[in-house]
């Protein structure tokens, strides 16, 4: 039985552990990302300003107590003898006050809900943006890996041409012009190997800062896979949706909101306050006189009534307040204009990236069957004569530039329909979940 149980735990350690997907590595830096982490705290405190604003609107109430040693000495200046008098005093009290007007406290609950919906907003566009850079990260590794293989493959051919051309020249059917050149491109070949290999590894450590640990492989893009264009398939529709949907346009919206409540609670220092004030206190003292019997009193206060408090010089500063907020809100009001223009702007960028990328890609997929003949092509030439060995190189560098190319390009692709759904601020996991089911081995 323990035999079989070694065994077991052998065999599932020697078993290669599943490549994550897209969606796996999108929770796991969900989980781990300390920049999405600080935005969510950040979203947290910010919700509290709601409950700090109403707190300024609802009664406040306070206790206070006392005890003290008393030790008096009183000279009657010729009249009687002078006497010590002791005791203790103790005492508390309650006070409540109710504000039955006040409306700086009033501007600023109204700031409170604008101040919770500019973060929520913030942490709405740092979640857009935890999805656009996995999405970015996994598939800059996925190309940087496709690049390197390509590099390599092609580093295989030109060695195969390199022997090819040697064994020609021993038999004196070709020059030695054509080792040469097959040799500088094996050399350009392998520098380039080296290159990949470092992008590779930069690129990892792109993703690994993100997720947090590195997966140990990456389920790749289907080979076959179809590219769907964007619905709707209409520039415009996205320009407005991002005008009035995107994340960076609702802060600017909440924040011009604010600046406006700035305003008019700055003003508000010129106006008076009405507080509702009530007090409730109880003090007992007792005091000896030294040979005679102590004497205590007791007393209890209660008090109900209403304070105003009208201002009436500030020495300009309150006026000052207010043409300070104005001018913000100004600021805020051409900030909001700034971020309807940008997100506009990410939308159109996105969506021709999206558009033109689908073009390049059924292009680039032609180029690649052309290529792949016309290698074939000057293969067959070579063999027969007609071709040197500098064409039967250069086709396969065409070749194995079109199929990087190719990669890269249905990567940036779908990367960029990401970015058109986060400029239009509707990027969601369930956007992410349709480019994963893209993913797989077959």
């Amino acid at each position: 039985m323990k035999r079989h149980a070694i065994f077991l735990a052998v065999l599932a350690f020697s078993q290669p552990l599943a490549a994550a997907d897209l969606l796996q590595t999108y929770r796991e830096a969900r989980a781990n990302d300390p920049v999405y982490a600080s935005a969510r705290a950040a979203r947290d405190a910010g919700r509290e300003s709601l409950p700090q604003g109403l707190a300024l609107l609802l009664p406040n109430v306070s206790a206070s107590g006392f005890t003290q040693m008393n030790n008096i000495d009183i000279d009657f200046r010729g009249v009687a003898p002078p006497s010590e008098r002791d005791g203790n005093t103790n005492g508390y009290s309650v006070s409540l006050t109710q504000p039955l007007f006040n409306w700086q406290s009033i501007m600023l609950y109204k700031e409170a809900g604008f101040k919770v919906a500019q973060s929520e907003a913030v942490f709405g566009q740092a979640a857009q943006d935890l999805i656009v850079r996995v999405a970015q990260a996994y598939f800059d590794v996925l190309a940087s890996q496709d690049s390197l293989a390509f590099i390599q493959a092609q580093k295989a051919a030109i060695s195969e041409q390199l022997a090819q051309a040697k064994r020609n020249f021993e038999v004196g059917t070709a020059t030695i012009t054509d080792t040469h050149e097959a040799q500088a491109r094996f050399d350009l070949a392998f520098s380039q190997e080296i290159a990949a290999q470092s992008d590779l590894e930069i690129k990892k450590s792109a993703l690994q800062q993100i997720v947090g640990k590195l997966p140990d492989s990456l389920v790749p893009l289907r080979p076959a896979t179809e590219l769907s264009p964007p619905a709707p398939n209409a520039i415009e529709p996205w320009v407005a949706r991002a005008e009035d949907q995107n994340f960076a346009v609702h802060i600017q919206e909440a924040a011009l909101e604010v600046a406006s409540r700035e305003i008019e609670r700055n003003r508000a220092g010129h106006y008076p306050t009405l507080n509702m004030v009530g007090n409730y206190g109880r003090n007992s003292a007792s005091i000896s006189t030294i040979g005679t019997v102590s004497l205590g009193t007791d007393s209890t206060s209660r008090s109900i009534g209403l304070q105003l408090a009208i201002p009436l010089y500030a020495g300009g500063g309150v006026s000052s307040l207010v043409r300070q907020a104005i001018a913000n809100q100004d600021k805020a009001r051409q900030d909001l204009e700034a971020a309807r223009r940008s997100a506009a702007q990410a939308a159109r960028q996105a969506y021709l990236g999206v558009s033109n990328g689908m073009a390049q890609v059924r292009a680039l997929e032609q180029a690649l069957i052309s290529s792949q003949s016309a290698l074939d092509s000057n293969k067959l030439g070579y063999e027969v004569g007609v071709r040197i060995n500098i064409d039967v190189l250069n086709a396969q560098q065409q070749l194995y530039s079109t199929k990087r190319d190719l990669s890269k390009a249905r990567y940036d692709t779908l990367v960029n329909g990401l970015k058109l759904e986060a400029a239009a601020g509707t990027l969601t996991e369930e956007d992410l979940e349709a480019v994963n089911r893209l993913l797989g081995t077959n």
